[in-house]
């Protein structure tokens, strides 16, 4: 069936900034939150914006992402003209299809988009913690008339060399693109969210692979080929909670800010829920020695250490006498007596020995990667 619009979520990247966190998975199945993964926020955007077919285009370390995100039930997204297609590289006979940029991943999957036949193809990225409604931007970029939409954050000014900044006239259309500028001339910084017009876009990748004409990535070729061009692109402005956390401190910073009741992410408005695949846990533990305060301890954690201002995601335990402070501790993990960790973050599976000391600064977030064992003899490994 024809689709009026289809989203298509960019979540192949390594995320090397992440560091230990994203060694042996993609950045979008980094968790977050206690019982979230970082994708979940964009497929929960898709479903409560009323979009009924999502492809999640995938390549760097696929195998726990592609088992969370499924056949996309957990987000309702598994009807009779509904449903999530993981989008992978491939072998074909003129060679293998890897994705060398942002554009090119969606140029290799024409087929598949072809195959709904969509009026509109909108293009998320797979790491970013926010709540938007595109079916909003979508009218915005009917009634504008245009090419191409991309959604627009105002940012201090002092950060502003750290995005891709448009530069719109008085009606909002955007005149120029600046990638990273040193001096920028506004602070309309790219979320890397757009809706593209899918006729015009998918002949813009067709004539550049043709002409062998560098269109591998959107915002260094395909942006600046439409604005060449004159087509007419839109800025849509969104103005509510939104944290791109590709680093390990805006990743912790984004989950310190999750525990406040009154974070403007809003996650407890059942008006827009997030939803996730969530592993059946026993309810949460607290023991008569524990000591918590200002946290988020999430179904089958057991707590009888100390935790302030920290979230303890599914199945962790905190042993009696261990300390936890300022902390993100992932699903699985253990921290065992007279144990102490602040400012951290500690992934899945991972467990700190007896009165090992796990301290980082507001600065510099300590991190422990995906299963590692820290300070443990040989036998306890």
């Amino acid at each position: 069936m024809k689709e009026e619009m289809l989203a298509l979520i960019l979540a192949g990247g390594q995320g090397t900034r992440l560091g230990a966190l994203t060694s042996t998975v993609a950045k979008p199945a980094v968790q977050f939150g206690g019982r979230y993964r970082i994708i979940d926020f964009a497929l929960s955007n898709c479903a409560n914006s009323g979009i009924k077919n999502v492809g999640v285009i995938t390549q760097y370390e696929p195998l726990e992402l592609n088992a969370h995100v499924g056949n996309g039930s957990a987000w309702g997204l598994d009807g009779i003209n509904s449903g999530v297609t993981i989008l992978q590289p491939y072998s074909a006979t003129e060679g293998n299809k890897w994705f060398e940029g942002t554009s090119h991943a969606i140029y290799q999957n024409i087929g598949y988009i072809d195959k709904l036949d969509p009026d509109y193809v909108l293009i998320l990225s797979g790491d970013h913690i926010y709540k938007m409604d595109y079916d909003d931007m979508l009218h915005a970029h009917k009634d504008s008339q245009a090419n191409l939409t991309v959604a627009v954050m105002d940012v201090p000014i002092e950060e502003a060399s750290r995005f891709g900044i448009m530069n719109t006239d008085t009606s909002n259309r955007i005149v120029e693109f600046e990638e990273k500028p040193e001096n920028p001339k506004s602070t309309k910084a790219s979320m890397g969210i757009y809706i593209f017009n899918w006729k015009e876009l998918r002949q813009i990748l067709e004539s550049g692979e043709k002409n062998q004409i560098d269109m591998s990535d959107f915002g260094k070729n395909v942006i600046p080929t439409y604005l060449e061009a004159g087509e007419r692109v839109y800025a849509y402005e969104f103005s509510g909670y939104w944290k791109d956390v590709g680093t390990i401190e805006s990743l912790h910073e984004a989950n310190m800010e999750y525990i406040s009741p009154e974070n403007e992410l809003d996650s407890r408005d059942r008006s827009w829920k997030i939803y996730s695949h969530n592993e059946i846990a026993p309810p949460n533990f607290i023991s008569d020695t524990a000591k918590v305060r200002d946290s988020l301890v999430v179904d089958g954690a057991i707590v009888a250490g100390s935790v302030k201002h920290s979230i303890i995601s599914t199945n962790a335990q905190i042993h009696e006498t261990a300390e936890v402070e300022d902390s993100f501790i992932m699903t699985n993990c253990i921290i065992e007596p007279g144990a102490v960790v602040k400012n951290a973050i500690i992934g899945e599976g991972s467990r700190i020995g007896t009165n090992v000391k796990i301290i980082g600064t507001k600065k510099e977030i300590a991190v422990v990667g995906y299963k590692e064992k820290v300070g443990l003899e040989d036998e306890d490994r």
